[in-house]
């Protein structure tokens, strides 16, 4: 699939998302497949690590109430962001060689679809 062209102001997350429903009215798997991944790495690593919290105890010592056992998550930089992506990509092209190395070239065209959607995009 061929990407529209991307306002490259708007931030990389924001292009992702916005690629995202054009890719899937287009019907385009692998658009589909790379965009969801990249947006749930970036969602992956603003995660924070919750170490070794407590995970059980007294009900009347539990937080009440509606987000009340929410944390705060890791603030990334447009630099971090694109850092992701652009392992995801090298990732993609990695397995791509890899799979094309075992003679699995429909795989191997099928990550480097991915690749490019998103290097498309970054």
């Amino acid at each position: 699939m061929s990407m529209p062209t991307v306002d490259k102001s708007m931030p990389l997350r924001e292009r992702l998302r916005a690629a995202l429903p054009v890719a899937i009215k287009a019907r385009d798997r692998d658009a589909v497949k790379a965009l969801r991944s990249a947006l749930g790495a970036i969602d992956n690593a603003e995660a924070i690590d919750t170490g070794d919290a407590v995970r059980a105890g007294a009900i009347e010592a539990s937080a009440a109430g509606l987000g009340a056992q929410e944390a705060r998550r890791r603030d990334l930089t447009e630099s971090d962001i694109e850092a992701i992506v652009a392992a995801e990509i090298a990732d993609r092209n990695l397995a791509a060689a890899d799979y094309e190395g075992r003679g699995r070239s429909e795989y191997a065209a099928a990550l480097r679809a991915e690749a490019e959607v998103l290097a498309g995009l970054l």
